[in-house]
Parts: C-alpha cells; sequence; structure tokens
C-alpha cells in the first residue's frame, strides 16, 4: 500500500511561557529566568466536572488534557472521526512523579492503608494517553512512549506512522511532563545536570546545565485526504521521523554525536529528503556543555559550517524532559504560521570551541518556511529526529 500523506490540523500547549499557542509564541522571544520554569498561571478547574475529579489526576495528565483540549478545538472538533480509526500516543519521560511522592510520603507517615486507591492510575506513564482516549472517544491504538526527553519527538513519529500505515485515520499525538518536584530536583542537582545560575544558553559558552520545566503539547495529526476533504485547515506535514540508540553511556551523548548523526539521517531517509533540503533546525539545544557540543558536532557533520538556521527554543522554555520533544513541534508549527524562526533567548553567541553554527539569537528571524528537522536526544541514548515541512 502507497504510504499515506499526514496532515496537522490542530496544535495545543502548556509552557512555562504561556499557555495555549498564542501566548505560548510570544512567550518565545520574551526573556526570562530561574532556576525552575514552571506553568504558573495553569489552571485545570476548566477540564473537569467536579474537585473530586480533579484530584484525581496528576498534573501531567492534566496538562495533556489542556493540550489536547486546545487542539481539538483548532482541528474542528471532529467528534464523527472518533472511534475505532482514531488512534491516540501521548507520551511522557517520567509519569506521575508528583503523585508517586506524596503517596510514599503518605505510606511513610501514616501507613499502608491510608494510601490512595488511585496512586497507580494516577502515576502510570500511560493514563495522560488514556485520558486524552476516554476524553474524545478515541478507540483505535493507545500508546505511549517512555524515551526520556526524547519521547515527545518518538511520539509523534509514532503517531504519525499510524496514519502512514493505515492503521488510523486520525491521530492525537503529543507528550507531557510535570517533574518538577522536590525529589527531581535533588537528583538532577545532585548528578549536576542542572543550571547552577538559573540561566539557559544553549550552545552558549557560559552554558552550565539545563535548566528544569514542565509542560504538555497535543498535535492532531490526520490522513492529508480525509482532511482536505472536510475542509480542515492544514498547518503542516509530517514527512518522517527517525530513531537511533547511542549503546554508549546512560546520560552522555555518544562522542561526536555520532548517534545523533545516525538518527538524522534515518529521519531523512524515511521523509524522503536530503540534508540539501532543510531549511531549518530546532535543536535539542538543553545548554548543557556535553550534550550541546555533541549536537553541534553531529549537525556539523552532516550539514557543514555553519549550515542551516538553528534554534533552540529552551533558553525560554527550559528543559521540559518528556514533553520537550512535542512542545518544540508546536513551535516549529507556529514559524511556519508566523514566518518567524523563534530565537535561542538567553544565549548572545555560540561558543568559539562549537563548530561554528547559524544560530538564531536576539530576536526572531524572517523566514520562508521550509522543510525542518526537529531533534530530541534523551537520557539512555534515545535519540529522536522529526520532519516537519509547512503545509
Amino acid at each position: 500500500m502507497e504510504r499515506r500523506r499526514v496532515a496537522v490540523v490542530g496544535v495545543g500547549v502548556v509552557s512555562s511561557c504561556g499557555i495555549g499557542r498564542d501566548a505560548f509564541w510570544a512567550g518565545l522571544s520574551a526573556p526570562v529566568d530561574g532556576v525552575v520554569r514552571r506553568a504558573d498561571d495553569f489552571d485545570p478547574t476548566p477540564l473537569f466536572d467536579s474537585p473530586k475529579e480533579q484530584r484525581r489526576a496528576d498534573r501531567f495528565q492534566q496538562m495533556a488534557l489542556a493540550a489536547a483540549a486546545e487542539a481539538w478545538e483548532q482541528a474542528g472538533s471532529p467528534t464523527h472521526l472518533a472511534g475505532p480509526r482514531a488512534g491516540t500516543w501521548v507520551g511522557s519521560g517520567i509519569g506521575g512523579l508528583a503523585t508517586l511522592e506524596d503517596q510514599v510520603a503518605v505510606l511513610l507517615e501514616k501507613g499502608p492503608r491510608r494510601v490512595s486507591p488511585f496512586t497507580v492510575p494516577m502515576m502510570m506513564a500511560n493514563a495522560a494517553g488514556a485520558a486524552v482516549s476516554m476524553r474524545y472517544g478515541l478507540q483505535g491504538p493507545c500508546e505511549n512512549t517512555v524515551t526520556a526527553c526524547a519521547a515527545g519527538t518518538h511520539s509523534i513519529g509514532n503517531g504519525a506512522r499510524m496514519i502512514m500505515d493505515g492503521r488510523c485515520d486520525l491521530v492525537l499525538a503529543g507528550s507531557t511532563e510535570a517533574a518538577t518536584t522536590p525529589l527531581s530536583l535533588a537528583a538532577f542537582g545532585n548528578m549536576t545536570a542542572l543550571s547552577n545560575s538559573g540561566n539557559s544558553t544553549p550552545f552558549g559558552a557560559d552554558r552550565d546545565g539545563f535548566v528544569i520545566s514542565e509542560g504538555a503539547a497535543v498535535l492532531v495529526l490526520e490522513e492529508w485526504e480525509q482532511a482536505t476533504a472536510r475542509g480542515a485547515t492544514i498547518l503542516g506535514e509530517i514527512l518522517g521521523s527517525g530513531s537511533s540508540a547511542d549503546a554508549h553511556h546512560i546520560t552522555a551523548p555518544s562522542p561526536g554525536g555520532e548517534g545523533a548523526i545516525r538518527c538524522m539521517r534515518a529521519a531523512f531517509d524515511d521523509a524522503g529528503v536530503s540534508a540539501t533540503d532543510i531549511a531549518c533546525i530546532n535543536a535539542h539545544g538543553t545548554s548543557t556543555p556535553l550534550n550541546d557540543k555533541a549536537e553541534a558536532e553531529a549537525v556539523t557533520a552532516i550539514f557543514g559550517e555553519p549550515g542551516p538556521p538553528i534554534t533552540s527554543i529552551k533558553g525560554v522554555t527550559g528543559h521540559s524532559l518528556g514533553a520537550a520533544g512535542a512542545i518544540e513541534a508546536v513551535s516549529v508549527i507556529m514559524s511556519f504560521v508566523h514566518e518567524l524562526i523563534p530565537p535561542t533567548m538567553g544565549t548572545t553567541a555560540v561558543d568559539p570551541e562549537l563548530p561554528q553554527l547559524d544560530l538564531v539569537v536576539g530576536s526572531p528571524r524572517p523566514w520562508t518556511p521550509g522543510i525542518t528537522i526537529s531533534n530530541s536526544f534523551g537520557f539512555g541514548g534515545h535519540n529522536g529526529s522529526l520532519v516537519i515541512a509547512p503545509a
């Protein structure tokens, strides 16, 4: 069977720099600092029928529902497309960590009989996807990807593949994370992954670690001909994706970005494009010394110096772990809509010890939207790349 095309017909986002796609887009060009970046304005109350129902959903699930609601509305609220041909693929790097921490405290302080019976369905990593599928009656495959910081990119790639291969006609795909918890902060801090300065400066000479954040993003993906026939507004197209493993180290990237190189090349092959077709790179760009170095080397190995324009929105959003790839996919779609590449806020110039990059800094750069590759590289050596085209 000929592979089917995948249209993006709706996007929704919850981020530390803005709730909803318009506020998120505006926030991508606004200076920000802080060692933890939370979505402080997020209010989940309208998503639930009662306070009791809301309390039975971990924050990472609540954020996924909010992102899905915005995306679903933009897609035209296509309830007539729900059913066995509609799927869900919502990933997470960690899942309901806040619930786990809270209930461990209850266990130790009050005993086992006081532990909530909702602990497991609140903390399990597939809870967000399950909630989205139930909310919209999506009865096709409901799966999730847990690949650390690559989970969002992998989830969208996997969701798109279900349409390409004919398993589904509609898929809600994305990822979510709410892991800015005491245990998480202590653990990442003790492994010296976090920035001491509270600044996120991807590819900058002064980078000293990532700034942790939270958020969620969901894309409504639809088979192209169906979307066109029903008059949906097509925002972009998922051309293909790539995945690879470093098979090197649990946290450090493979030297020279070798795993990232294979991942990007796999994405090109899947999408039917070459490096010369790429007009922009959305970098993983975490602001950590080793990861930025490996990514810069990988990009240079494929594209040469300076290569296409490259940006990392983590200068503003911080690193939302498993949600990052999906949030960044939304930023790519928004860059098509606004014909602007968002800047790498916080960074003024590329570290001179890195290969030369055409890093977008300072303010958004006008462009004629073209094919973009979005990269995510996670702990465990999980690499994901997504190739996205304007409509």
